[in-house]
């Protein structure tokens, strides 16, 4: 068999793109360690059982010349995994990831190594359901066909009741707001459950005019977000949010469903494993790309001219990918009124402004602030934007 082998048939390999640093020994011997190790077995110690047949079936391929990759320390590498080992409709892109960024953690000659990309097969991709939604389903439930969405984050994050809750959606609505997430933080507390402030909210939703998504935060463990995903949508609710540390594969068991429910996915807590300064992790746009893959509707993408470090151009990268998947990216972290044209100067007009601190801040109220956003959106700007340019600024 060619382990090294940069002319193999990518049909049948999803192929793993990686950053790696050796601690010591060169990049053909990291990526012979990642290729076999992340496949048939030990990289350095054969047994009786691994045939011939079994390397031709299950072995992982490097997809370069053995000599490009020797005497050197760092650089990129793709390794081919066979799509032979994976059972795509039950084990899925968790057991994938299990196997693009598993074993390499534990063997010394690593000094970082980092997925930085993944392509898949077309045939693989047919397993996975694309948005329900996405940009193209919230511009016809909100009617916005050629600006940014307005979007609000409910602040404080937890402690309130449903019906103060309530009160504040309905500011929210009436200041002119299309989305509203639920914090991250809120899930399903004995004093908010869910069974009892979902009714309350999507009664009153259902009433108004405007339509507008809410997004109800369910998070927990596996089961138990299946079963929550099933009672908001029961119950009369539009949209759920979860947080990645639930897991890939549950955002694709939701979208098989098939409910009428715009998925959130919230990338709190990321840096863990996202963050470029950090040895060994995943690149955020592979996770984008992922969520995209299981369906989900929209994504808390990143911020640019807040209080993310983020860059214009990675930013641009990650926007791109999404809108490729009809994914539509929320832009929050430091998100006002100030940086709504900025935003849409630089990135165009497909992403929700997503806003916390800087909408329920306002001078004014919460009323206010999402008026403020709505007027930043529609460039119609009236008392409350200004209260809120002078207290927030603007951004060319």
């Amino acid at each position: 068999m060619l382990f090294y082998n940069p002319e193999i048939d990518k049909k049948k390999y999803v192929i793993a793109k990686y950053y790696i640093e050796c601690k010591k020994e060169d990049l053909s011997k990291a990526a012979w360690s990642l290729a076999i190790g992340q496949s048939v077995g030990n990289p350095n110690v054969r047994n009786q059982w691994e045939t011939n047949e079994i390397f031709e079936q299950s072995s992982c391929v490097i997809l370069h010349d053995r000599n490009e990759l020797q005497e050197i320390k760092k650089g990129f590498v793709k390794i081919g995994f066979p799509i032979i080992n994976t059972d795509w409709e039950g084990d899925g892109i968790s057991h994938l990831l299990c196997q693009l960024m598993g074993g390499q953690m534990d063997i010394d000659i690593f000094g970082s190594c980092r997925l930085v990309g993944i392509d898949f097969p077309k045939e693989i991709l047919k397993n996975y359901l694309k948005p329900k939604y996405g940009i193209t389903g919230l511009r016809k439930i909100s009617g916005q066909i050629d600006k940014p969405f307005s979007g609000a984050i409910i602040k404080p994050k937890t402690g309130m009741s449903p019906k103060i809750l309530l009160e504040m959606v309905k500011e929210l609505v009436d200041g002119g707001v299309d989305f509203i997430k639920e914090d991250e933080i809120l899930s399903n507390p004995s004093f908010c459950k869910i069974e009892d402030r979902v009714p309350l909210i999507s009664n009153f939703l259902k009433k108004q005019s405007k339509k507008v998504v809410y997004a109800v935060c369910i998070n927990g463990d596996h089961h138990h977000i299946i079963e929550r995903a099933k009672l908001v949508s029961k119950l009369g609710g539009n949209s759920i949010h979860i947080n990645h540390w639930a897991g890939l594969g549950v955002y694709n068991a939701v979208r098989k469903l098939d409910l009428p429910l715009f998925i959130h996915f919230q990338k709190s807590g990321d840096r863990v494993f996202t963050n470029p300064d950090h040895k060994f992790g995943i690149d955020w746009n592979v996770i984008c790309q992922l969520a995209g893959i299981m369906g989900v509707d929209s994504i808390h993408a990143g911020m640019w001219g807040g209080y993310l470090d983020e860059t214009e151009e990675s930013l641009r990268k990650t926007l791109n990918i999404l809108h490729n998947l009809n994914v539509i990216p929320a832009l929050s972290c430091g998100m006002h009124p100030g940086l709504v044209q900025a935003n849409t100067k630089r990135f165009g007009n497909d992403f929700i402004a997503n806003v916390g601190g800087a909408l329920h801040g306002h001078p004014s109220g919460t009323l206010a602030g999402a008026k403020a956003m709505r007027q930043a959106i529609d460039k119609n700007h009236e008392i409350e934007y200004e209260q809120a340019i002078a207290k927030w600024g603007y951004v060319k």
